[in-house]
């Protein structure tokens, strides 16, 4: 159902609340750079601070400034289930084509637990899942057995896999069949991720290098991945700067070198990206070609 490069959209802030009109301009951007699709409201888009009139403004906001060109994969994740109900709800009513769902996080429930949390979810609404492990964030890891048994449920489509864990993609493949949707979470194990069955990549850097990344995720897709390397040599640095810092701030910063009044603000605990960080995603984006 989906495949390519898909942004894991960036919510940009300006005195504190949302910067609609940036907002807008960053989906308008990625739209015309290639991108296949739009996350809202995921970690990168910093929704763990979202109030949920904010949570639900953004998705909107995207849904409506899409407007059919490309399908948006709303945010709908939480770590108390009944949450991610209501979002689901908001997400499938204002029009959006997917949820990704983040493991449940902080509560460290065991596999079981964990089935139950996307099982209640798939009973609660027809809207296709996928979901979303980030062990690296959440503490739970979303064990290849209990993948298989999820993609059982005929709603739950696919998988964002972030564990940095390439070997299970071919265990999901076994596992879960082809047709189960298999999106690299790690923007530097793209290419390799997709060698071993997956289709795209859920990404950080597509924030900042739309172009490229559909490029790359274009050239997996037609096999041609002496051209996907390529590409990839352009990137990889720039790959690893925008994680020096605690992510977004560093994609923040470098969205604000390449457009016009985007503003780089994040809301805490986050802060803006250290110098370090910030010479480290200059380099990179100079390697890449973008400035």
């Amino acid at each position: 159902m989906f495949s390519g490069s898909i942004p894991a959209l960036v919510t940009p802030f300006r005195n504190g609340a949302v910067d609609e009109d940036a907002f807008c301009r960053l989906v308008d951007w990625q739209i015309a750079e290639g991108s296949s699709a739009l996350v809202p409201c995921g970690t990168t888009g910093e929704s763990a601070t979202l109030s949920y009139d904010e949570h639900y403004r953004v998705i909107s906001l995207c849904i409506a400034q899409a407007n059919g060109r490309v399908p948006v994969i709303a945010g709908c994740g939480s770590n108390d289930t009944a949450t991610a109900v209501r979002h689901m709800a908001f997400a499938k009513a204002e029009g959006a084509a997917a949820a990704l769902v983040v493991a449940p996080y902080y509560n460290r429930p065991n596999q079981d637990g964990i089935y139950a949390h996307y099982a209640h979810l798939a009973e609660k609404s027809d809207l296709p899942i996928i979901l979303y492990n980030v062990p690296g964030r959440t503490v739970t890891d979303l064990l290849p057995e209990t993948v298989a048994r999820l993609a059982q449920i005929p709603n739950i489509i696919g998988i964002k896999d972030a564990s940095g864990n390439l070997a299970r993609v071919g265990t999901h493949r076994l596992s879960c069949g082809p047709e189960f949707c298999q999106l690299s979470g790690n923007d530097d194990m793209a290419v390799g991720f997709n060698a071993s069955g997956g289709v795209g990549c859920i990404s950080v850097t597509a924030n900042v290098a739309p172009r490229l990344c559909a490029d790359l995720q274009a050239a997996c897709l037609a096999g041609d991945y002496a051209l996907a390397r390529q590409i990839n040599d352009r990137l990889h640095p720039l790959h690893g700067a925008l994680f020096t810092d605690a992510s977004p701030a560093p994609v923040k910063y470098a969205l604000a070198r390449l457009l016009s009044d985007f503003p780089d603000e994040l809301r805490l605990p986050l802060v803006a990206a250290s110098a370090a960080s910030c010479r480290a995603v200059d380099a990179g984006l100079a390697h890449a070609g973008l400035v």
